[in-house]
């Protein structure tokens, strides 16, 4: 994919969660300066204010968008006669679809470089709670989330979990008010990892999922057992098949099956939707479908269970 003349950094996030402060530092470091001019598209009013005649010092020139619908493919264009940006960076207002940005029309030779969201650690589960699909939409193909404001480090397992499960190549950074929190999730699962067989319970199906993606060098070599629903997607070898289960990741109506790919010799004999009970040793290895290195189970036993109704949640 060939790299646009005109990069696009989207950043996101819903209000005074810290978008302004981390551009307004980010724009005046030198690793970030250009030889042409940045046009700031400011879509909020937030706590921190950008002095007009600063930025300019960095060649940054300020437009604020009132409405989302002054937010338009036609307005973009005009921008871009005016200003003939090099560089566009977008602080976007969090209570519009992030999707609607993303699906526009953008001048020719733009295009999204980065999205970045930064989070307030503090009002995080009130907005999770109330605008779950905002946020889903936020952090989907996010490069970057950030939470800051961390005081307490007891939720942020989960918090990271409701990034992962969405987009689990987002690099999730936490921060209190000294800076970076490093080395919080060293051991935080609640399952023996060195039991000879570890046993995944159905309320820890979606932390295990998300641990080995996050933390593949705890897993490899290692036998596990849970229980899942058996799919056979279309153009998988006979002797492969996809255990897992449903989970939640926006709302009841936008739910995504979540499982890893499993080699049997039994494989053929499942139904598809058939409850399983699956022991396999976790090994790793380049795969399309995980456009990448991703776990690749070998069954050791395999044999029918009992149906587990209830989603898989991450909070």
């Amino acid at each position: 994919m060939n790299q646009p003349e005109v990069m696009v950094y989207l950043m996101t996030g819903f209000l005074d969660s810290g978008k302004s402060q981390f551009l307004k530092f980010t724009l005046t470091q030198d690793y970030f300066q250009i030889n042409g001019t940045t046009l700031l598209l400011l879509c909020e009013d937030g706590e921190e204010e950008f002095d007009p005649d600063e930025m300019k010092k960095y060649k940054v020139e300020i437009v604020k968008i009132e409405n989302q619908s002054d937010l338009t493919e036609e307005y973009l264009e005009e921008l871009n006669r005016m200003y003939s940006p090099e560089r566009v960076v977008v602080e976007y207002n969090g209570m519009w679809k992030v999707s609607e940005f993303e699906s526009m029309t953008l001048p020719k030779g733009w295009g999204i470089e980065q999205k970045l969201t930064t989070v307030d650690a503090s009002t995080f589960q009130m907005y999770l709670n109330n605008l779950k699909p905002l946020f889903v939409e936020m952090v989907k193909g996010a490069e970057l989330v950030v939470f800051n404001r961390c005081e307490d480090r007891e939720p942020l397992a989960g918090y990271r979990r409701s990034v992962k499960v969405v987009n689990p190549q987002a690099e999730v950074i936490f921060e209190d008010e000294q800076g970076e929190i490093e080395d919080i999730f060293s051991n935080h699962v609640p399952y023996d990892l060195d039991a000879p067989v570890i046993e995944i319970q159905r309320e820890d199906y979606g932390i295990w999922y998300v641990d080995v993606m996050e933390h593949p060098e705890r897993y490899k070599g290692k036998i596990v057992e849970f229980t899942a629903k058996a799919l056979k997607p279309k153009g998988f070898p006979s002797k492969v098949f996809l255990p897992g289960r449903m989970a939640m990741t926006c709302c009841a109506d936008d739910t995504t099956f979540l499982g890893y790919i499993c080699k049997s010799p039994y494989a053929p004999k499942l139904e598809v939707g058939q409850w399983v009970k699956v022991r396999a040793k976790i090994n790793f290895a380049h795969v399309s479908i995980y456009r990448g290195v991703g776990p690749v189970l070998e069954a050791e036993y395999i044999e029918s269970a009992d149906p587990i109704n209830e989603l898989v949640y991450f909070n």
